[in-house]
């Protein structure tokens, strides 16, 4: 058996961390000195994340959880809480993406997209919260978008409400959970140089990026860079913000 890791290092588990944005989150994490868990429901996608972090699987370990069933949170905080002790810090990235015209929107579509988005990290950080409460040290960072800002553009109306949602369930958590030494903040992307993005625009990107004021996508490896920024103890006097990043598209 491996002997204990310092105390110093913290445990930050990342939901939907398998691809995209999350994968990016976590290798930012991973670099920064913090022990990842890397969850989603893409197994194979975080067993191959994992391999490329940290073959000897002392710094990052996968774990299969739906954002959609609160309870995956507590069984994933309970296994790494029952091998390490404790988590300081926990990435709300996972969601789905829906692009629909809004009178094509079905109402129980609309439903299910604000209850997996906006309700898993509802569901996440009210179950983190808890043991965060209890050590005095928490930070929680939720991935918005600039969608929850603007109302969407290229993405549906429930996509934009969840994203909205998120950014208003950050203050809530913000405030409510201050006083026990846990932060709460999101990070509210604009257009990324991502598959993603890519399949969503398609041959519109070229009008896309003449809309976007510095005439480029977002680099996602920079969205990690932030989330790592937050998610340190430095960061103790950031509370309840959304920092935006999307090129000029919204700026307030």
């Amino acid at each position: 058996m491996s002997a204990p890791f310092p105390l110093q290092t913290q445990t930050a588990v990342i939901t939907g961390a398998g691809n995209g944005v999350g994968a990016e989150i976590a290798r930012a994490l991973h670099a920064a000195g913090f022990r990842v868990i890397l969850t989603d429901i893409d197994t194979e996608a975080t067993y191959r994340l994992a391999e490329e972090l940290d073959l000897a699987s002392e710094l990052a370990l996968t774990a299969t959880l739906d954002v959609s069933k609160p309870s995956d949170f507590q069984e994933v905080l309970d296994k790494v809480v029952d091998r390490w002790g404790s988590v300081e810090v926990l990435v709300n990235n996972a969601a789905v993406t829906r692009a629909q015209p809004l009178m094509q929107i079905d109402p129980a579509d609309f439903n299910a997209v604000m209850g997996i988005n906006a309700g898993g990290v509802f569901a996440g950080s009210q179950t983190f919260a808890r043991h965060f409460i209890e050590r005095g040290y928490g930070r929680i960072i939720n991935m918005a978008s600039l969608a929850g800002q603007n109302g969407g553009t290229t993405t549906g109306a429930h996509y934009a409400a969840s994203k909205g949602a998120i950014m208003t369930l950050t203050k809530v958590f913000a405030r409510d959970l201050a006083q026990y030494g846990i932060t709460c903040n999101c990070i509210s992307p604009g257009p990324l140089d991502s598959p993603m993005v890519h399949e969503l625009v398609g041959e519109n990107m070229p009008q896309m990026l003449r809309n976007i004021p510095v005439g480029r996508l977002g680099e996602p490896g920079f969205v990690g860079q932030m989330v790592a920024m937050l998610a340190s103890p430095a960061a103790a006097f950031v509370n309840g913000a959304c920092w935006d990043y999307n090129g000029g598209l919204y700026m307030r």
